[in-house]
């Protein structure tokens, strides 16, 4: 089963038919009993980074997520989830994030051209052997909604990166930890194979 982080941030559902339409279990809980229980477990979200923090201590999640993190349960965050996972971000100074990962979220720098939010399907780049890229071609195009992006602290974390006005971390690894700035649930085809890839590892993979 794979249980989905219910933090009251947007685009949850759209996670869940992807996930549901490549046949696997889903269950979307704030439960920690059910979190823990889960084979693997997904931080979805679009929205603010302060606010999901804040959300995330009131429902009690933090040490959920860093339990689960410790137990080597496959772990995938998505768009906003990714920069969640790290130290602290532009767009709520002075937060704390969940720190699973070193790196920071800055805003993208205002590029003439180019429109903030971004908004819309870019290449990527896949470097370092990504687990979660299994199976998919070079220069992959997958689907971006996004004001902030990830600057990882350790560049061998770095599975794939992309260019928009700036070199931005798209995807990263890290032992059973998995993330992608990217929305997979609406990168057609590439985005369903990067979710079966993840529905598929096993734990301590």
């Amino acid at each position: 089963m794979i249980a989905l982080i219910d933090y009251d941030a947007g685009n949850i559902k759209s996670v869940e038919k992807a996930l549901q339409l490549l046949g696997e279990e889903v269950i979307l809980t704030r439960d920690s009993e059910v979190l823990l229980a889960a084979d693997k477990v997904i931080l979805p979200g679009v929205g603010n980074f302060g606010d999901a923090m804040h959300n995330l201590k009131t429902f009690g999640l933090i040490p959920v997520i860093h339990e689960i993190a410790g137990r080597g349960t496959p772990f995938l965050g998505i768009c906003l989830g990714l920069q969640l996972l790290f130290e602290r971000s532009e767009e709520s100074p002075g937060v704390e994030g969940l720190g699973l990962l070193k790196g920071e979220i800055l805003r993208i720098p205002d590029t003439p051209g180019l429109k903030i939010p971004h908004m819309g399907w870019n290449s990527l780049k896949l470097k370092n052997d990504g687990r979660l890229f299994s199976g998919i071609g070079e220069e992959p195009y997958v689907y971006f909604v996004h004001s902030y992006y990830l600057k990882a602290e350790d560049e061998k974390i770095v599975k794939a990166v992309t260019e928009y006005g700036v070199q931005i971390d798209a995807s990263v690894e890290q032992g059973n930890i998995f993330a992608c700035q990217f929305h997979p649930e609406k990168s057609s085809d590439v985005g369903l194979q990067i979710l079966k890839n993840f529905a598929a590892l096993g734990k301590g993979e």
